[in-house]
C-alpha cells in the first residue's frame, strides 16, 4: 500500500509538472503596415489573437473565423479548443457595410497567409494548419480554400491546408453578398461568391457540421448536405458531413469535439 501511495505521488507530480504552459499574443496585424495607414476600421478589425504551447515544436494550428453574418461580432479563442496541444488563432476581419463582403474574403486569405508564413516562428509547423470556424465563419473558411484564387495572390497554394472543418458555413452565396445585390434572404443564389460554386475533387479533407436540419437557420442543412453531394461528384474522396440533431444553429459547442477528432484523426494519417 506504501508502495502504491508513493507511485501514485510520483505519477500525480510527474503530469503536473509536465501541464504545457500557453501563450496569448494579441492584436497582431497580417497585413503589411501600408494597409493600416488613414484606415481606423482596418486598424481595429485586421488582427488576429495566438495562443499556442510554449517551448513547443511542430504543433498543429487551428485558425478559427468568428460569426456574425460579416456584419457584427469580434475575434475570439473559443474555450472549448484550447489547452489541447494546439496553436488556435483568433482572427478579426472587416465587416459591412464598411466593406464588401469580398473584402471580408480577402482578410481571411491574408490571416491564412501571415499563418503559413510565421507560424513556425512560434513553434508550429505549416503543413499542420486547419481552417475554422461558424456561419459566417465557416463561409469565409470555405471561400478562402476552395477558391483558390485568393490565397494565391499571397503566394500560398490553398491545397496545403491540412483540412476545413466549417461549422453552419453557407454554401449558397452569402446572404449578405445578396442583400448588397439587392436580393433577398430567401432566393437563393450560387455565384462566384458561393463556396458551392467551388467544388473541386483535389480540395483539402472537409468536415462539414451543422444543427438540426428542421432547428437550423434557413436552409443551412441543405447547403450543406449539398455541398457534400457535390464535392462527392466532383472526385473529393475525404468530404464528411455531420448534423446534430437537437442543436439549432448556435451548435458550436457539441461541434468543437468533432473539431478536434477531425484535426486528430488527419494527423495521425500524415
Amino acid at each position: 500500500m506504501k508502495h502504491f501511495l508513493i507511485a501514485l505521488l510520483i505519477t500525480s507530480f510527474g503530469a503536473f509538472a509536465q501541464k504545457t504552459d500557453y501563450i496569448t499574443k494579441s492584436n497582431i496585424r497580417y497585413y503589411p503596415e501600408n494597409i493600416y495607414k488613414g484606415d481606423s476600421h482596418a486598424s481595429e478589425r485586421c488582427v488576429l489573437d495566438i495562443y499556442y504551447p510554449n517551448d513547443a515544436k511542430n504543433f498543429a494550428t487551428i485558425i478559427w473565423f468568428h460569426g456574425g453574418g460579416l456584419t457584427e461580432w469580434h475575434k475570439e479563442i473559443p474555450d472549448d479548443l484550447k489547452d489541447k496541444g494546439y496553436c488556435i488563432i483568433g482572427v478579426g476581419y472587416r465587416l459591412s457595410p464598411n466593406v464588401k463582403a469580398v473584402n471580408c474574403i480577402e482578410d481571411s486569405a491574408a490571416a491564412i497567409a501571415w499563418v503559413f508564413n510565421n507560424i513556425e516562428k512560434y513553434g508550429g509547423n505549416a503543413n499542420k494548419i486547419f481552417i475554422s470556424g461558424h456561419s459566417a465563419g465557416g463561409y469565409l473558411a470555405m471561400m478562402s480554400v476552395l477558391d483558390k484564387k485568393y490565397l494565391a495572390k499571397h503566394n500560398i497554394d490553398a491545397n496545403k491546408v491540412a483540412g476545413l472543418i466549417p461549422f453552419s458555413g453557407q454554401c449558397i452565396t452569402h446572404f449578405t453578398v445578396r442583400k448588397e445585390k439587392g436580393i433577398k434572404d430567401t432566393q437563393p443564389l450560387v455565384d462566384e461568391m458561393a463556396p458551392l460554386y467551388h467544388v473541386r475533387g483535389d480540395a483539402p479533407p472537409l468536415l462539414l457540421i451543422t444543427g438540426d436540419r428542421e432547428l437550423e437557420l434557413l436552409g443551412r442543412y441543405e447547403e450543406n448536405a449539398f455541398m457534400a453531394r457535390a464535392m462527392k461528384l466532383n472526385g473529393h474522396k475525404e468530404t464528411k458531413l455531420m448534423e446534430l440533431d437537437g442543436y439549432g444553429h448556435n451548435m458550436a459547442y457539441p461541434a468543437y469535439p468533432l473539431l478536434l477528432n477531425e484535426v486528430k484523426r488527419i494527423l495521425e494519417k500524415k
